[in-house]
């Protein structure tokens, strides 16, 4: 049965959620934790008279239980109202953001990290524009000179970008940076061979290499977060524009997506 199948069947109960304002506001509102019915007016902006009603239905749904005057979600309960929560967040990120998603090539995210774009709410997106030349680019490099550990997806190299991570690392910041095949030939050239020979003996420094190309340009610190993709085609790599968070949400966000892209490759130290 597939989704739409699956919506049809279930009409009754699903939709009746979506249609009706206040059923998904009671269930948002106690997503965050147990109300009391006067709490559930005043954030709901409605009376006991169109609440109750409400109420009723999803108990005898099973979503939601009284004790003690307060009422919560069941276990049940908590799985519909994330769901819905998760729905929403993502519906907002995507419009919030639509000409960043519009211009850019979103196949490079890995589908489960693209299924939870809704963890990017809180950005900024940054651009290069008038006399902000290297806007984007700037506000990386104070990424990296800020952070306690620093997680990389390189699609680009520069020598601004190799010396910044090579004064952290003889800082004793812990970096690992995955790199795609063809930023890997670039770094067996000079100056970049030169500058990892002199990283070799540090153990808080790990330069990976995945023998795919990777369209995305990430850095996740302990701090912040930068998400840099390819241009609509997937062919040219945009250096000028890119989204920037320090929620905590994204981070994990970024971190997952490291993590992934780490586990879903074939990966060896770099020679």
């Amino acid at each position: 049965m597939n989704d739409f199948e699956i919506y049809k069947k279930m009409d009754d109960d699903v939709q009746a959620i979506y249609r009706s304002r206040l059923l998904t506001e009671i269930l948002l509102s106690l997503n965050g934790g147990s109300k009391k019915l006067s709490h559930l007016r005043e954030i709901t902006e409605s009376t006991s008279q169109a609440i109750i009603p409400k109420l009723r239905k999803l108990e005898a749904d099973h979503l939601i239980e009284t004790k003690e005057h307060e009422y919560f979600l069941t276990s049940a309960g908590k799985i519909v109202a994330s769901g819905i929560a998760d729905s929403f967040v993502t519906f907002w990120t995507i419009n919030k953001f639509k000409h960043f998603w519009l211009r850019h090539y979103l196949e490079g995210i890995p589908n489960p990290l693209l299924k939870e774009i809704g963890c990017l709410y809180e950005s900024e997106v940054l651009k290069d524009r008038g006399t902000k030349i290297l806007n984007v680019y700037n506000n990386q490099l104070k990424m990296i000179k800020e952070a306690d550990h620093i997680y990389g997806i390189s699609s680009v190299v520069t020598e601004g970008y190799a010396d910044s991570i090579s004064e952290r690392v003889k800082e004793g910041v812990p970096v690992e940076l995955i790199v795609p095949l063809h930023v890997a030939e670039e770094l067996k050239r000079s100056p970049y061979v030169e500058k990892i020979e002199a990283l070799k003996n540090y153990e808080n420094f790990k330069l990976m290499v995945m023998d795919e190309d990777i369209k995305v340009g990430l850095i996740v610190t302990d701090k912040h977060l930068s998400l840099s993709l390819y241009k609509k085609e997937g062919i040219e790599y945009d250096i000028s524009t890119g989204l920037f968070i320090s929620d905590s949400k994204a981070i994990e966000w970024g971190e997952r997506l490291f993590w992934y892209c780490k586990g879903k490759a074939d990966f060896t130290k770099f020679q």
